[in-house]
């Protein structure tokens, strides 16, 4: 039989120990099960340690009359119990609280009008190559999409669907741009810096092969600049309806890795995490929490391309819906309701 789900009951310890004791709170329980006279089995613990203390019987129908004499337990050790003849308990377990809330979904929020807001970054720094040479990732063939494309079109084809107003800015890094040549790591695919924004993948797609007849490939990789434009955008956006995704390709190691961490911390202060070195191969990655995908996994050639392509998007944007979500629970944004459906 299978074991019956959490019960989310932030519970307080009363022991007959001179330690205090709190059990973490539990996290959520369908809503299938409310009503239900399910019977859940705790086990007890001490804080920072594996020893086992004992453990209560209760169910959702005594959980659910909050705090009252119902709701202590004692804890029990079932070997000790079995090796000590006067041995009670090992202590008691009050409830002090207990709540019961709906676990949202990835959906709810779409249906509700949260938007994706998808950023692209490409690299155009002269290690990709000279892009009239066929060895170039940015080699532009009458006959095929390069690498780059390639991955534009796996990721963006998908996440577009979620963009009402499909517009998406497009930001080129380590090129020296006209008029001056001075090198850029921020500048709009389309030329205009006060609105980068193209219209669907197929704008971005034409952007970027008009960028790559104007510019000159150069250096160095630097993420720093891009991860701060998207960082400014969202920071103008805090009610949960849009929600900023920044797919990086990039074909080498980043070069200011301190000023990138920096600007990802300062993005998501709770990220704290070791931050994963690049290899010098093509990479996508949707931002916060940092995420490295290797294109060249994905890189098949012939009649089998797509297919690859396809499991790119997917390992791209698997996490988007757990981010999404935690990222809404972090700051207690609840989906609006779902538009009344007018015949």
């Amino acid at each position: 039989m299978t074991p019956p789900a959490p019960v989310p009951c932030p519970l307080s310890m009363s022991l007959a120990t001179t330690q205090d004791l709190l059990c973490h709170p539990v996290q959520s329980v369908p809503t299938t099960l409310m009503g239900t006279s399910l019977t859940e089995l705790m086990e007890i613990h001490w804080p920072c340690s594996h020893d086992f203390i004992g453990e209560f019987t209760t169910s959702y129908r005594e959980l659910a009359r909050g705090q009252s004499h119902f709701n202590v337990y004692e804890v029990v050790n079932p070997r000790k119990k079995m090796k000590k003849k006067k041995y009670l308990n090992s202590g008691t377990v009050t409830l002090l609280s207990f709540t019961v809330e709906a676990e949202h979904t990835f959906l709810d929020y779409i249906k509700g009008g949260t938007q994706l807001s998808f950023t692209v970054a490409i690299d155009f720094t002269a290690s990709n190559g000279n892009p009239s040479q066929p060895t170039s990732l940015h080699y532009l063939s009458p006959f095929q999409l390069n690498a780059y494309s390639l991955a534009l079109r796996a990721v963006g084809d998908i996440i577009q669907d979620y963009d009402s107003d499909k517009m998406f800015p497009a930001l080129g890094f380590g090129a020296k741009v006209p008029p001056d040549g001075h090198v850029s790591h921020e500048f709009p695919l389309n030329g205009d810096a006060s609105n980068p924004a193209c219209h669907g993948i197929a704008g971005v797609l034409e952007a970027y092969q008009r960028s790559l007849r104007h510019v000159q490939l150069y250096g160095p990789t630097n993420f720093a600049p891009v991860v701060n434009h998207v960082a400014r955008s969202a920071a103008t956006v805090l009610d949960g309806s849009q929600y900023f995704v920044l797919l990086i390709i990039t074909d080498g190691v980043i070069s200011d890795m301190a000023q990138t961490k920096e600007a990802i911390v300062n993005v998501r202060p709770s990220y704290s995490g070791a931050f994963p070195v690049l290899d010098p191969l093509n990479r996508s990655a949707p931002l916060c929490p940092p995420q490295f995908v290797p294109f060249r996994d994905y890189m098949t050639g012939g009649p089998g391309a797509g297919l690859s392509m396809a499991g790119l998007a997917r390992e791209v944007l698997a996490e988007i819906p757990d981010q999404l979500l935690s990222y809404m629970k972090a700051r207690g944004i609840k989906p609006h309701p779902h538009p009344s459906h007018v015949p």
